[in-house]
């Protein structure tokens, strides 16, 4: 019990103390050395933080996209075949292309189908382009590997060899024209070549007129 009430009357005495703005040295001291040692800590803190900084570079800002190029794998099928559907599709918008896949009667139309709606949502979603402008610039046709052979019977117990080809079609997506300003393009084009009679007509003499009528 003397020793609570000891430390009670210490506090008791240590508050008074402060009211008075009277302090002991050796708390004074202490005091001190807990200031020194917080901002010891901040300075060792700060440099750390400033070198964190320093690393974390700014990431580079992308160029804008021009093109997206994607392919199909290589499947089953010859590569003359699949080169008369890369025709089909070349130089055309890519909803017209989609388009024409979906109605063709080609065994590999719908795979051909599927790349190109893939090929358009990645080049929208990964290098923001504008997919109402998106055109097929190029397309072309890989060989596969001709190592798939299969015995083929024949007539009289003969047998051949026959290989199964592979191919891929790729395919490059750009920015370009939409439809409606290719068909403006071509109707300008139309409308410049129709010109009246009376302006091509020109009152120059006749250079090197022939001896007798022409007809």
């Amino acid at each position: 019990m003397k020793e609570k009430d000891d430390q009670k009357t210490i506090e008791a005495a240590k508050k008074a103390a402060k009211q008075r703005e009277e302090t002991n040295v050796f708390e004074a001291a202490e005091s001190d050395f807990v200031g020194e040692g917080e901002a010891e800590r901040a300075v060792t803190v700060a440099p750390a933080e400033e070198k964190e900084q320093k690393k974390r570079k700014p990431r580079p800002v992308r160029p804008p996209a021009e093109s997206h190029g994607y392919s199909t794998a290589y499947f089953k099928i010859s590569h003359r075949k699949l080169n008369d559907i890369g025709r089909q599709i070349a130089g055309k918008p890519i909803d017209h292309a989609i388009l024409q896949m979906q109605f063709s009667e080609k065994r590999a139309s719908s795979r051909v189908m599927n790349m190109l709606i893939t090929a358009r949502d990645h080049s929208v979603r990964y290098k923001d382009m504008d997919p109402s402008k998106l055109i097929v610039a190029e397309s072309w046709v890989g060989k596969g590997r001709h190592d798939r052979k299969r015995l083929e019977i024949k007539g009289r117990g003969h047998t051949g060899v026959q290989t199964h080809p592979m191919a891929s079609l790729w395919v490059v997506l750009k920015e370009g024209k939409t439809l409606e300003q290719e068909k403006a393009k071509e109707k300008a084009y139309k409308l410049n070549k129709i010109v009246s009679a009376a302006a091509t007509r020109e009152d120059k003499p006749i250079r090197n007129p022939g001896a007798m009528w022409a007809w």
